[in-house]
């Protein structure tokens, strides 16, 4: 089995998380922006986020989509190289990181319940994609990796 090209997750996961952070710039920034700044300021929060968070939310956007691609370097051995594939790590990361992380503040009435649910169900779409678009640039080394004895034991 091949190593996992790291270089090419890397590249692969900046376009995944250029995909990630648009899309969420998008929806959140733009779409539910109203809704979010309701929620924060009930939340006596500054109902625009600051330039520090913006910030913070691409870097968490461009480590999303690493982690996506490397997903999927991880799985293609077993599943194969293409998009369903792609789509199946995308699928994976979406759960852990949105639909997971989400569940928390809505079970303690952080955030509403319909928003959130809202905002994660366009979220699938967005990491389908963003697996997609991060896996096309993913390639396997060509040169065959040494297998040593204790490797093979």
């Amino acid at each position: 089995m091949a190593q996992i090209n790291l270089p090419r997750v890397i590249l692969g996961g900046i376009v995944a998380g250029i995909v990630i952070n648009v899309c969420e710039g998008l929806l959140n920034g733009v779409i539910f922006a109203s809704q979010w700044g309701a929620e924060m300021t009930r939340l006596n929060l500054p109902a625009s986020p600051s330039t520090k968070t913006l910030i913070a939310l691409n870097v968490w956007g461009f480590a999303v989509g690493i982690l996506t691609v490397w997903l999927y370097a991880a799985i293609r051995p077993r599943f194969g190289a293409g998009p369903k594939t792609a789509m199946l790590a995308g699928m994976i990361v979406w759960f852990s990181s949105y639909a997971l992380a989400s569940a928390v503040p809505v079970f303690l009435h952080i955030y509403r319940a319909e928003l959130a649910a809202t905002a994660v169900a366009i979220e699938i779409i967005e990491m389908l994609i963003a697996g997609v678009a991060g896996a096309y640039f993913y390639k396997e080394d060509s040169a065959p990796v040494p297998v040593t004895s204790a490797a093979s034991a």
